[in-house]
């Protein structure tokens, strides 16, 4: 596949620009019980994300193309079907290339919706 299927990409989870850590990317959420959220992203072009943390464990697998976290001036390349969980508290940034698709766990709310 070369895109996250349609039923995916309910306009109504579309992740807000000011929600996003990296320009020129498209992405949707879902929201579990607890407060725990799922997002995956499409990134169209190559890019470098804003160093941030989390208040919360993050689980990440990428589904296509190459994408290098960076966590604690630590560099782990994430090729298809490869995964990190980078614990709460790290302080972390990303890179990737253009065409790559990730999909991410988060154990507490790390996108806001429309609403709020």
């Amino acid at each position: 596949m070369k895109d996250f299927p349609e039923f995916m990409k309910n306009g109504e989870n579309r992740i807000s620009k000011k929600d996003q850590n990296t320009e020129d990317i498209d992405g949707y959420f879902y929201e579990g019980a607890g407060g725990s959220q799922m997002a995956f992203w499409t990134h169209y072009s190559d890019r470098v994300s804003r160093k941030h943390t989390h208040d919360f464990d993050e689980y990440m697998v990428c589904v296509s193309g190459q994408y290098t976290v960076v966590m604690n001036g630590k560099e782990f390349v994430l090729n298809p079907g490869e995964e990190i969980l980078i614990p709460k508290g790290t302080e972390q940034w990303g890179k990737c290339i253009a065409g790559t698709r990730t999909i991410h766990a988060f154990e507490g709310k790390r996108i806001n919706t429309i609403n709020e």
